[in-house]
């Protein structure tokens, strides 16, 4: 029977995969792509995020622990960033202006910390200034535990939406049977937060016994994309699978989305986690990949810089090495295309106050999609 649900999955795996080809196979061809590459800014190894200040220049997260400065063609380290713990998938990660960012000057970022008694480390959240390319009045507003030496499913990423609450992700840690689906445990969550760090009073699990009061959404695996729409204010979310099953979700206060009682995915060693892909009280992801591309980053494009490309999803691919755009009817992907193949793995995807698509690579730096004219 397992070696039935075994050959079920990879035919189905199979079948997706020639499914998503075919689709692929109908993207623009290179004279109708709307932009030419650019590397604008080069010699990074892992990218992790790319923040915009008001005076054009960047703020960018390296996973190793450095924070850079990027204004007028200069890179310059940022002083005072948090000591971060680097072991797998972990390190300095997403940083987040503040919506109202001008007027108060904070600025928020995620990384995997070893604060606390245990070995390890696991992510937490920080906010701070900058003041002559040094950080200042650091607060820790969230260090989530207990701490683990486990490399892997650190998240994470940062979102505020239009009400001014601030969301982030952390992953279960590998720690898929334990943490995502017990909500007295950090990993495997959406978070919800006030932006100085306390506790909406209307989370939806601030009454429940022993409950990590943070919570907004559980039953996650990996989120490494987390952003606002610009037309519906939801929260999207995605979500690296195991070996397919690569999800986008749109985020609902006390959903549970279900991993790992259910999945599209199976174990990287071919057999399943589960005979189970629905289940009464868990959330379908809106859309997902089989197989899985490994995402990280997500943009919406709400500019007309690009012929057509007004209202699509952008989502990098870390396995795969290229960028996706999906068109969206409503909420419903309806084509799926590739753009600069062979670049390298794409970490991270936003999109400028200029209008224009910035695109961090591992190894490379940061790609600027110039419009053809």
């Amino acid at each position: 029977m397992k070696n039935s649900i075994t050959y079920l999955y990879l035919f189905v795996i199979t079948l997706n995969f020639s499914c998503a080809q075919d689709t692929e196979n109908k993207a623009n061809t290179a004279k109708d792509i709307p932009f030419s590459e650019e590397l604008f800014i080069d010699g990074l190894q892992i990218p992790w995020g790319m923040a915009f200040l008001p005076d054009g220049s960047m703020l960018i997260t390296e996973k190793s622990g450095t924070l850079i400065h990027f204004k007028d063609g200069k890179k310059t380290l940022v002083d005072n960033v948090p000591e971060v713990y680097v072991r797998g998938q972990g390190g300095l990660m997403d940083i987040f202006l503040h919506p109202d960012y001008e007027n108060n000057g904070w600025l928020y970022m995620t990384y995997a910390s070893k604060e606390g008694s245990e070995k390890g480390g696991h992510t937490a959240l920080m906010r701070a200034k900058l003041k002559n390319n040094a950080l200042y009045d650091n607060e820790l507003l969230y260090k989530a535990g207990p701490n683990t030496t486990k490399g892997q499913h650190f998240g994470s990423r940062i979102a505020f939406d239009d009400e001014g609450y601030l969301y982030f992700s952390i992953g279960e840690r590998g720690a898929r049977d334990v943490n995502p689906q017990d909500i007295t445990k950090d990993g495997g969550k959406i978070y919800r937060l006030n932006d100085n760090g306390s506790i909406p009073g209307d989370n939806p699990f601030v009454d429940a016994e022993n409950a990590k009061t943070a919570i907004y959404s559980y039953g996650h695996r990996n989120p490494q994309g987390l952003i606002k729409h610009p037309v519906t204010g939801a929260i999207w979310e995605h979500e690296h699978g195991p070996r397919g099953g690569d999800e986008i979700n749109i985020i609902k206060k006390g959903a549970n989305y279900g991993w790992p009682v259910i999945t599209y995915g199976i174990n990287y060693s071919g057999t399943p986690i589960t005979d189970k892909t629905e289940m009464e009280g868990m959330e379908q992801p809106n859309h997902y990949w089989v197989p899985s591309i490994a995402p990280s980053g997500m943009a919406f494009v709400t500019s007309d810089k690009y012929k057509n490309w007004k209202g699509s999803l952008l989502v990098g691919s870390l396995v795969f090495q290229y960028l996706e755009r999906l068109t969206l009817e409503g909420t419903k992907v309806i084509h799926r295309e590739k753009l600069l193949e062979n670049k390298g793995r794409v970490r991270d995807v936003r999109q400028g106050p200029d209008g224009l698509i910035y695109v961090a690579v591992e190894g490379k730096g940061i790609y600027r999609l110039n419009p053809k004219q």
